[in-house]
Protein backbone atom coordinates (compact mmCIF):
# COMPACT_ATOMS: atom_id res chain seq x y z
CA UNK A 1 0.00 0.00 0.00
CA UNK A 2 1.14 3.26 -1.06
CA UNK A 3 2.44 5.83 2.13
CA UNK A 4 1.38 9.24 2.28
CA UNK A 5 2.48 11.15 4.92
CA UNK A 6 -0.12 14.53 5.73
CA UNK A 7 0.75 17.59 7.80
CA UNK A 8 -0.77 20.43 9.22
CA UNK A 9 -1.83 22.59 12.21
CA UNK A 10 -4.29 20.69 14.43
CA UNK A 11 -3.05 20.91 18.20
CA UNK A 12 -1.74 24.18 16.95
CA UNK A 13 -5.26 25.18 17.02
CA UNK A 14 -7.33 23.73 19.76
CA UNK A 15 -10.64 23.59 20.75
CA UNK A 16 -11.59 24.86 16.89
CA UNK A 17 -13.85 22.18 14.78
CA UNK A 18 -13.63 23.56 11.40
CA UNK A 19 -9.74 23.46 11.52
CA UNK A 20 -9.73 19.87 12.37
CA UNK A 21 -11.52 19.13 9.54
CA UNK A 22 -9.63 20.84 6.98
CA UNK A 23 -6.74 18.26 8.03
CA UNK A 24 -9.03 15.46 8.39
CA UNK A 25 -10.41 15.68 4.97
CA UNK A 26 -7.44 15.26 3.50
CA UNK A 27 -6.49 12.05 5.70
CA UNK A 28 -10.08 10.68 5.80
CA UNK A 29 -9.95 11.00 1.95
CA UNK A 30 -6.88 10.10 0.72
CA UNK A 31 -7.31 7.07 3.24
CA UNK A 32 -10.57 6.16 1.50
CA UNK A 33 -8.61 6.19 -1.66
CA UNK A 34 -6.45 3.16 -1.22
CA UNK A 35 -3.55 5.36 0.77
CA UNK A 36 -2.21 4.18 4.26
CA UNK A 37 -1.71 7.54 5.49
CA UNK A 38 0.16 9.04 8.69
CA UNK A 39 -0.55 12.91 10.09
CA UNK A 40 2.02 14.74 11.45
CA UNK A 41 2.16 17.71 13.42
CA UNK A 42 4.91 19.91 14.90
CA UNK A 43 4.21 22.27 17.70
CA UNK A 44 6.53 24.87 19.69
CA UNK A 45 7.18 24.99 23.43
CA UNK A 46 5.42 28.45 23.30
CA UNK A 47 2.36 27.08 21.69
CA UNK A 48 1.72 24.58 24.56
CA UNK A 49 -0.82 26.54 26.70
CA UNK A 50 -3.23 25.19 29.56
CA UNK A 51 -6.82 26.19 29.44
CA UNK A 52 -6.10 29.31 30.79
CA UNK A 53 -3.84 30.45 27.81
CA UNK A 54 -0.69 29.65 30.03
CA UNK A 55 2.55 28.33 28.33
CA UNK A 56 3.02 24.66 30.30
CA UNK A 57 4.44 21.30 29.93
CA UNK A 58 4.08 19.49 26.89
CA UNK A 59 2.64 16.96 28.52
CA UNK A 60 -0.34 18.80 30.35
CA UNK A 61 -1.10 21.37 27.68
CA UNK A 62 -4.56 21.78 26.06
CA UNK A 63 -3.20 21.18 22.70
CA UNK A 64 -1.90 17.55 22.97
CA UNK A 65 -5.34 16.58 24.88
CA UNK A 66 -7.11 18.06 22.16
CA UNK A 67 -5.05 16.17 19.52
CA UNK A 68 -5.83 12.80 21.60
CA UNK A 69 -9.54 13.57 21.49
CA UNK A 70 -10.09 14.16 17.57
CA UNK A 71 -7.78 11.43 16.82
CA UNK A 72 -9.93 8.93 18.86
CA UNK A 73 -12.64 9.94 17.36
CA UNK A 74 -11.30 8.89 14.34
CA UNK A 75 -9.63 6.22 14.88
CA UNK A 76 -6.32 7.72 14.22
CA UNK A 77 -4.17 7.58 16.94
CA UNK A 78 -2.12 4.33 16.16
CA UNK A 79 -1.13 6.44 12.69
CA UNK A 80 -0.34 10.04 13.65
CA UNK A 81 2.66 11.86 15.22
CA UNK A 82 2.69 15.17 17.47
CA UNK A 83 6.47 16.68 17.36
CA UNK A 84 7.29 18.92 20.13
CA UNK A 85 10.24 21.71 20.30
CA UNK A 86 11.08 20.68 16.77
CA UNK A 87 11.46 16.47 17.64
CA UNK A 88 12.77 17.10 21.40
CA UNK A 89 9.43 15.02 22.24
CA UNK A 90 6.77 12.85 20.40
CA UNK A 91 3.45 11.78 21.26
CA UNK A 92 2.25 8.76 19.20
CA UNK A 93 4.08 7.58 16.54
CA UNK A 94 8.01 7.72 18.00
CA UNK A 95 10.54 10.11 16.02
CA UNK A 96 12.22 6.63 15.00
CA UNK A 97 9.22 5.24 13.54
CA UNK A 98 8.08 8.24 11.68
CA UNK A 99 11.92 8.25 10.00
CA UNK A 100 11.54 4.78 9.13
CA UNK A 101 8.01 5.82 7.75
CA UNK A 102 9.15 8.29 5.74
CA UNK A 103 11.87 6.62 3.52
CA UNK A 104 9.07 4.69 2.20
CA UNK A 105 6.27 6.70 1.88
CA UNK A 106 5.85 8.02 -1.69
CA UNK A 107 4.41 11.83 -0.89
CA UNK A 108 3.97 14.70 1.91
CA UNK A 109 0.83 16.43 1.84
CA UNK A 110 2.30 19.99 3.65
CA UNK A 111 -1.10 21.60 4.25
CA UNK A 112 0.32 26.01 4.67
CA UNK A 113 4.18 24.45 4.97
CA UNK A 114 3.35 23.63 8.32
CA UNK A 115 5.75 20.57 8.34
CA UNK A 116 9.52 21.79 9.06
CA UNK A 117 11.55 19.22 11.03
CA UNK A 118 14.66 18.56 9.03
CA UNK A 119 15.27 14.85 9.93
CA UNK A 120 11.45 13.84 8.63
CA UNK A 121 11.76 16.24 5.35
CA UNK A 122 15.39 15.10 3.89
CA UNK A 123 13.86 11.56 4.20
CA UNK A 124 10.88 12.70 2.17
CA UNK A 125 10.94 11.92 -1.76
CA UNK A 126 8.53 14.25 -2.89
CA UNK A 127 6.15 16.89 -1.41
CA UNK A 128 3.26 19.09 -1.91
CA UNK A 129 2.56 22.56 -0.42
CA UNK A 130 -1.14 23.28 0.04
CA UNK A 131 -1.81 26.78 0.06
CA UNK A 132 -5.06 27.68 2.47
CA UNK A 133 -4.30 31.48 2.18
CA UNK A 134 -3.87 32.78 -1.25
CA UNK A 135 -3.00 36.31 -1.42
CA UNK A 136 -1.46 36.09 2.03
CA UNK A 137 0.84 33.79 1.01
CA UNK A 138 1.82 34.94 -2.38
CA UNK A 139 2.08 38.64 -1.03
CA UNK A 140 4.47 38.09 2.04
CA UNK A 141 6.76 35.69 -0.84
CA UNK A 142 7.13 38.52 -2.99
CA UNK A 143 8.44 40.66 -0.04
CA UNK A 144 10.63 38.06 0.67
CA UNK A 145 9.12 36.77 3.50
CA UNK A 146 10.96 33.21 4.34
CA UNK A 147 8.58 32.02 7.20
CA UNK A 148 6.65 30.56 4.43
CA UNK A 149 8.54 27.67 4.42
CA UNK A 150 7.43 27.58 0.57
CA UNK A 151 11.43 25.71 -0.02
CA UNK A 152 11.95 22.55 -0.84
CA UNK A 153 8.42 21.21 -2.26
CA UNK A 154 7.94 19.59 -5.62
CA UNK A 155 4.48 21.17 -6.10
CA UNK A 156 2.67 23.97 -5.17
CA UNK A 157 -1.41 23.84 -5.35
CA UNK A 158 -3.71 26.67 -4.12
CA UNK A 159 -7.30 26.90 -3.12
CA UNK A 160 -7.09 30.25 -4.63
CA UNK A 161 -8.69 28.93 -7.98
CA UNK A 162 -7.82 32.01 -10.37
CA UNK A 163 -4.52 32.76 -9.29
CA UNK A 164 -2.47 33.15 -12.53
CA UNK A 165 -5.61 34.00 -14.78
CA UNK A 166 -6.94 37.50 -16.07
CA UNK A 167 -8.68 38.86 -13.60
CA UNK A 168 -6.63 37.76 -10.60
CA UNK A 169 -4.07 40.16 -8.98
CA UNK A 170 -2.22 37.93 -6.53
CA UNK A 171 1.71 37.31 -8.30
CA UNK A 172 2.74 33.78 -8.77
CA UNK A 173 6.38 35.23 -8.45
CA UNK A 174 7.91 32.36 -10.37
CA UNK A 175 5.82 29.30 -8.63
CA UNK A 176 3.33 27.47 -10.50
CA UNK A 177 0.24 27.36 -8.21
CA UNK A 178 -1.76 24.87 -9.30
CA UNK A 179 -5.58 24.94 -8.66
CA UNK A 180 -7.52 22.41 -6.46
CA UNK A 181 -10.85 22.50 -4.41
CA UNK A 182 -11.19 21.68 -0.60
CA UNK A 183 -12.65 18.53 -0.49
CA UNK A 184 -14.83 16.54 1.97
CA UNK A 185 -15.50 12.85 2.76
CA UNK A 186 -19.50 12.55 2.19
CA UNK A 187 -20.41 9.90 4.24
CA UNK A 188 -18.71 12.05 7.28
CA UNK A 189 -21.42 14.59 6.11
CA UNK A 190 -24.86 13.52 5.51
CA UNK A 191 -27.34 15.59 5.15
CA UNK A 192 -29.61 16.74 7.27
CA UNK A 193 -33.18 18.47 6.72
CA UNK A 194 -34.41 21.10 8.90
CA UNK A 195 -37.58 23.26 8.79
CA UNK A 196 -37.69 26.10 5.94
CA UNK A 197 -39.57 29.07 7.56
CA UNK A 198 -37.67 31.26 8.61
CA UNK A 199 -34.25 30.22 7.24
CA UNK A 200 -31.58 30.68 9.71
CA UNK A 201 -28.66 31.68 8.13
CA UNK A 202 -25.13 30.91 10.57
CA UNK A 203 -21.52 31.09 10.02
CA UNK A 204 -18.52 30.27 12.32
CA UNK A 205 -16.36 32.93 12.22
CA UNK A 206 -13.29 34.58 13.34
CA UNK A 207 -13.66 38.85 13.23
CA UNK A 208 -10.67 39.04 12.67
CA UNK A 209 -7.95 36.02 12.21
CA UNK A 210 -4.82 35.12 12.69
CA UNK A 211 -3.34 37.82 10.17
CA UNK A 212 -2.73 41.66 10.05
CA UNK A 213 -4.25 43.39 6.74
CA UNK A 214 -1.78 42.55 4.31
CA UNK A 215 0.00 45.45 2.03
CA UNK A 216 1.76 44.90 -1.36
CA UNK A 217 2.17 47.23 -4.33
CA UNK A 218 0.59 50.30 -2.46
CA UNK A 219 -2.27 49.03 -1.36
CA UNK A 220 -3.69 47.38 1.87
CA UNK A 221 -6.41 44.19 1.61
CA UNK A 222 -8.54 44.15 4.59
CA UNK A 223 -9.70 41.47 6.52
CA UNK A 224 -13.12 39.40 7.16
CA UNK A 225 -14.06 42.78 9.68
CA UNK A 226 -13.77 44.84 7.09
CA UNK A 227 -15.91 42.74 4.71
CA UNK A 228 -18.64 42.29 7.50
CA UNK A 229 -19.16 46.18 8.01
CA UNK A 230 -20.56 47.01 5.21
CA UNK A 231 -23.16 43.91 5.16
CA UNK A 232 -24.42 44.87 9.22
CA UNK A 233 -27.69 45.99 8.07
CA UNK A 234 -28.45 42.53 6.26
CA UNK A 235 -30.71 41.08 9.25
CA UNK A 236 -32.93 43.79 9.46
CA UNK A 237 -33.49 44.47 5.80
CA UNK A 238 -33.46 40.62 4.88
CA UNK A 239 -36.37 39.37 7.35
CA UNK A 240 -34.60 36.36 8.30
CA UNK A 241 -32.55 35.00 11.25
CA UNK A 242 -28.33 35.64 10.97
CA UNK A 243 -26.42 34.38 13.26
CA UNK A 244 -22.13 34.08 13.91
CA UNK A 245 -20.40 32.08 15.96
CA UNK A 246 -18.27 34.68 16.26
CA UNK A 247 -14.58 34.57 17.83
CA UNK A 248 -14.10 38.40 18.41
CA UNK A 249 -11.67 40.21 20.75
CA UNK A 250 -12.65 42.40 23.51
CA UNK A 251 -11.01 45.37 22.19
CA UNK A 252 -13.98 44.89 19.06
CA UNK A 253 -16.34 45.92 21.60
CA UNK A 254 -18.17 48.47 19.81
CA UNK A 255 -18.39 46.19 16.63
CA UNK A 256 -19.95 43.74 18.39
CA UNK A 257 -22.26 46.69 19.82
CA UNK A 258 -23.24 47.24 16.23
CA UNK A 259 -23.90 43.37 15.59
CA UNK A 260 -26.08 43.17 17.96
CA UNK A 261 -27.87 46.58 17.44
CA UNK A 262 -28.33 45.37 13.76
CA UNK A 263 -29.61 42.13 14.62
CA UNK A 264 -26.98 39.85 14.59
CA UNK A 265 -27.27 36.87 16.82
CA UNK A 266 -23.79 36.01 18.11
CA UNK A 267 -22.92 32.68 19.71
CA UNK A 268 -19.32 31.69 21.15
CA UNK A 269 -17.91 29.22 18.86
CA UNK A 270 -16.25 27.52 21.25
CA UNK A 271 -19.56 27.12 23.09
CA UNK A 272 -20.88 25.21 19.88
CA UNK A 273 -17.87 24.45 17.45
CA UNK A 274 -14.51 23.21 19.57
CA UNK A 275 -14.48 19.78 18.10
CA UNK A 276 -15.11 18.23 15.01
CA UNK A 277 -18.38 16.35 15.96
CA UNK A 278 -19.73 19.67 17.74
CA UNK A 279 -19.17 21.84 14.37
CA UNK A 280 -20.77 19.28 12.15
CA UNK A 281 -24.08 19.40 14.53
CA UNK A 282 -24.37 23.02 14.37
CA UNK A 283 -23.70 23.52 10.58
CA UNK A 284 -26.24 21.04 10.17
CA UNK A 285 -28.67 22.25 12.71
CA UNK A 286 -28.46 25.21 10.68
CA UNK A 287 -30.73 26.45 7.95
CA UNK A 288 -28.23 28.03 5.73
CA UNK A 289 -24.94 30.00 5.62
CA UNK A 290 -24.22 33.38 5.19
CA UNK A 291 -20.68 34.85 5.31
CA UNK A 292 -18.33 37.42 3.52
CA UNK A 293 -14.64 36.19 3.11
CA UNK A 294 -11.22 37.91 4.36
CA UNK A 295 -11.03 41.26 1.69
CA UNK A 296 -7.38 40.00 0.34
CA UNK A 297 -9.94 36.99 -0.74
CA UNK A 298 -11.92 39.16 -2.22
CA UNK A 299 -10.29 42.38 -3.76
CA UNK A 300 -7.83 40.05 -5.83
CA UNK A 301 -10.17 38.22 -7.44
CA UNK A 302 -8.74 34.80 -5.80
CA UNK A 303 -11.59 31.86 -6.39
CA UNK A 304 -10.82 31.32 -2.43
CA UNK A 305 -13.85 29.14 -1.07
CA UNK A 306 -14.33 28.38 1.95
CA UNK A 307 -13.99 24.74 3.30
CA UNK A 308 -16.63 25.56 5.97
CA UNK A 309 -18.76 26.37 3.33
CA UNK A 310 -18.32 22.83 1.66
CA UNK A 311 -19.76 21.64 5.00
CA UNK A 312 -22.46 23.17 4.55
CA UNK A 313 -23.63 22.24 0.73
CA UNK A 314 -22.45 18.88 1.69
CA UNK A 315 -24.54 18.68 4.22
CA UNK A 316 -27.79 19.92 1.93
CA UNK A 317 -27.40 23.27 3.24
CA UNK A 318 -27.67 26.32 0.79
CA UNK A 319 -24.92 28.73 1.14
CA UNK A 320 -25.26 32.60 0.36
CA UNK A 321 -21.37 33.60 0.72
CA UNK A 322 -19.36 36.53 -0.64
CA UNK A 323 -17.84 36.07 -4.43
CA UNK A 324 -14.31 35.87 -4.34
CA UNK A 325 -14.24 34.93 -8.36
CA UNK A 326 -15.11 31.65 -7.32
CA UNK A 327 -18.20 32.07 -9.48
CA UNK A 328 -15.67 31.98 -12.38
CA UNK A 329 -15.81 28.50 -11.79
CA UNK A 330 -18.55 27.13 -9.59
CA UNK A 331 -22.12 27.53 -10.68
CA UNK A 332 -24.20 29.76 -8.87
CA UNK A 333 -28.09 30.69 -8.47
CA UNK A 334 -28.74 27.47 -6.98
CA UNK A 335 -27.50 25.81 -3.52
CA UNK A 336 -25.05 28.31 -3.72
CA UNK A 337 -25.89 32.07 -4.38
CA UNK A 338 -22.99 34.64 -5.01
CA UNK A 339 -22.82 38.35 -3.84
CA UNK A 340 -21.05 41.63 -4.04
CA UNK A 341 -23.54 44.13 -2.64
CA UNK A 342 -25.72 44.54 0.48
CA UNK A 343 -28.60 44.46 -2.40
CA UNK A 344 -27.61 40.80 -3.49
CA UNK A 345 -26.98 39.95 -0.39
CA UNK A 346 -30.69 40.74 0.67
CA UNK A 347 -32.29 39.38 -2.58
CA UNK A 348 -30.21 36.28 -2.13
CA UNK A 349 -31.77 35.75 1.28
CA UNK A 350 -35.00 35.88 0.01
CA UNK A 351 -34.42 33.69 -3.22
CA UNK A 352 -33.10 31.05 -0.53
CA UNK A 353 -36.12 31.43 1.77
CA UNK A 354 -38.62 31.10 -1.25
CA UNK A 355 -37.66 27.99 -2.92
CA UNK A 356 -35.88 26.52 0.08
CA UNK A 357 -36.44 22.88 -0.27
CA UNK A 358 -34.97 23.26 -3.65
CA UNK A 359 -31.51 25.29 -2.47
CA UNK A 360 -31.31 22.37 -0.05
CA UNK A 361 -31.20 19.86 -2.96
CA UNK A 362 -29.04 22.01 -5.10
CA UNK A 363 -26.64 22.54 -2.63
CA UNK A 364 -26.06 18.50 -2.14
CA UNK A 365 -25.58 18.40 -5.42
CA UNK A 366 -22.98 21.11 -6.24
CA UNK A 367 -20.70 19.48 -3.05
CA UNK A 368 -20.83 16.26 -4.53
CA UNK A 369 -20.49 17.14 -8.26
CA UNK A 370 -17.09 19.71 -7.35
CA UNK A 371 -16.04 18.61 -3.93
CA UNK A 372 -16.48 14.93 -3.23
CA UNK A 373 -12.94 14.05 -1.54
CA UNK A 374 -12.59 11.09 -4.20
CA UNK A 375 -13.05 13.11 -7.29
CA UNK A 376 -10.90 16.25 -5.63
CA UNK A 377 -8.05 13.69 -4.16
CA UNK A 378 -7.83 11.30 -7.52
CA UNK A 379 -7.10 14.52 -9.71
CA UNK A 380 -4.20 15.89 -6.98
CA UNK A 381 -2.85 12.62 -6.71
CA UNK A 382 -3.03 12.65 -11.00
CA UNK A 383 -1.86 15.74 -11.75
CA UNK A 384 1.65 14.78 -8.94
CA UNK A 385 1.72 11.41 -11.19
Amino acid sequence: MTIVLVSGALANKPLNGGEAWVRLNWVLGLRKLGFQVYFVEQIDREACVNAAGVVTAFEDCLNLAYFKQVLDQFDLSGSAALLYANGEQSYGLSRAELLDIAKDAALLVNISGHLTWEPLLRRLRRKAYIDLDPGFTQFWHASGNAGLRLGGHDFYFSVGENIGTPGCSIPAHGIRWRPIRQPVVLEHWPVRAEEAAPVRFTTIASWRGPYGPVEYGGKTFGLKVHEFRKFIELPERAGQTFEIALDIHPADEQDRIALGRHGWQLVDPKSVAADPAAFRRYVQASGAEFSVAQGVYVDTGSGWFSDRTVRYLASGKPALVQDTGFSRNLPVGEGLLAFSTLQEAIAGAERIAADYEHHCRAARKLAETFFDSEKVLSKFIEEIG
